[in-house]
C-alpha cells in the first residue's frame, strides 16, 4: 500500500476511527521510541555504591590470574 492509497483509507474512515487511529499511532511512537544513549537515566555510575565495591581486594589485583585460579580449582574436580 503506497501512501497515498493509505491517506485515502484513513481518510475514508469516519471521524471517531480517524481518532483511534491516531490514539494508536501515538501509542506506537512511544512504545518504540528511541532513547538516545547518552540521556540514560542509570548514567550516574559514579555515585553508585556498585561501582568499586571490591576495590581494596588484593586478590583481585591482577584479574586474569585470579580467573585462571578460580577455573583451575573449580574444574579440577570435575576433569579428573
Amino acid at each position: 500500500m503506497t501512501q497515498h492509497e493509505l491517506l485515502n483509507e484513513f481518510s475514508s474512515l469516519p471521524a471517531e476511527a480517524q481518532r483511534q487511529v491516531i490514539d494508536f499511532i501515538a501509542f506506537l511512537r512511544q512504545r518504540y521510541e528511541v532513547k538516545p544513549a547518552n540521556q540514560s537515566q542509570n548514567s550516574d555510575l559514579i555515585n553508585d555504591g556498585f561501582i568499586g565495591m571490591w576495590s581494596e581486594r588484593q586478590d583481585l589485583t591482577e584479574s586474569n590470574a585470579w580467573v585462571r585460579n578460580v577455573r583451575k580449582d573449580e574444574w579440577k574436580d570435575s576433569h579428573d
